[in-house]
């Protein structure tokens, strides 16, 4: 499969959970990786290892997108490694549901910080990788940037405005031939489900009972779609916020 032959795609967060399996994906189609992570080297370092040893190639570079700093380095590493950028994976974020009289200044700043500013952040040096033959930028959102559930009020917001950035910056981009779409997933198990206490409770029994196609989503759901957008096959596509949810999301 070469969908992405001779592509370098970094995704943010990619350690783990949907950002590891896009990680995981790409190569598979050809493309050379850049798997990010903040804290967990651990699981970095075992996504590239499978990537490797699947014949492909990659590199795990730290960075905390919400610095500034970090993030000039992982494209000056990304640079410094492979020459070239043609696709970003905004997929690094956090999610910490409250009750708005539980939402405190930390809470509210941690998660517009990463999930927002750092996608921003990544954008700005994106482009200047991109050059004149342009780029592809993908945005994991959520569902909930557009159906927002009890107790997510922040991390909603923090996702809808990934997708007015998505918007805004298609028709601010496309002049210079980059694509920017989100990618909006329904529930999906991950790490994350598990250590919150999601998968297996009511509440997933309840998603579940809500999504037409009957389960869970999985990794690799969306990491198959996310190769179709950063791939030719997509490139009459920008600005758009695609739900990837077993349709529980049907915008």
């Amino acid at each position: 499969m070469s969908k992405l032959k001779n592509k370098v795609a970094v995704v943010t967060g990619a350690s783990k959970g949907i950002g590891a399996s896009i990680a995981e994906h790409f190569a598979k189609e050809g493309a050379k990786v850049v798997v990010n992570y903040s804290s967990s080297k651990e699981g970095a370092d075992r996504v590239v290892n499978a990537i490797t040893a699947g014949g492909g190639t990659a590199i795990a570079v730290q960075a905390d997108v919400s610095k500034p700093s970090d993030v000039i380095r992982l494209f000056e590493e990304t640079n410094k490694a492979f020459g070239q950028l043609d696709i970003l994976v905004n997929n690094a974020g956090i999610y910490q549901f409250a009750a708005i009289e539980l939402v405190t200044e930390e809470l509210y700043r941690k998660q517009f910080d990463i999930n927002v500013l750092g996608s921003v952040l990544a954008i700005q040096e994106a482009l200047k990788l991109f050059g004149d033959k342009g780029g592809s930028i993908i945005n994991i959102s959520s569902g909930v940037s557009k159906s927002p559930m009890a107790n997510s009020s922040i991390y909603s917001a923090t996702k809808a405005a990934l997708d007015a950035i998505t918007i805004a910056l298609s028709k601010e981009l496309g002049a210079k031939k980059v694509r920017i779409n989100s990618i909006l997933p329904g529930a999906t198990e991950t790490e994350g489900t598990h250590s919150q206490g999601i998968t297996g409770s009511d509440l997933e029994k309840q998603l579940i009972a809500s999504t037409p196609l009957g389960r869970i989503g999985h990794p690799d759901d969306i990491a198959k779609f996310a190769v179709l957008l950063a791939s030719d096959d997509a490139a009459w596509v920008t600005g758009e916020q695609i739900s990837v949810s077993g349709g529980i999301y049907g915008f």
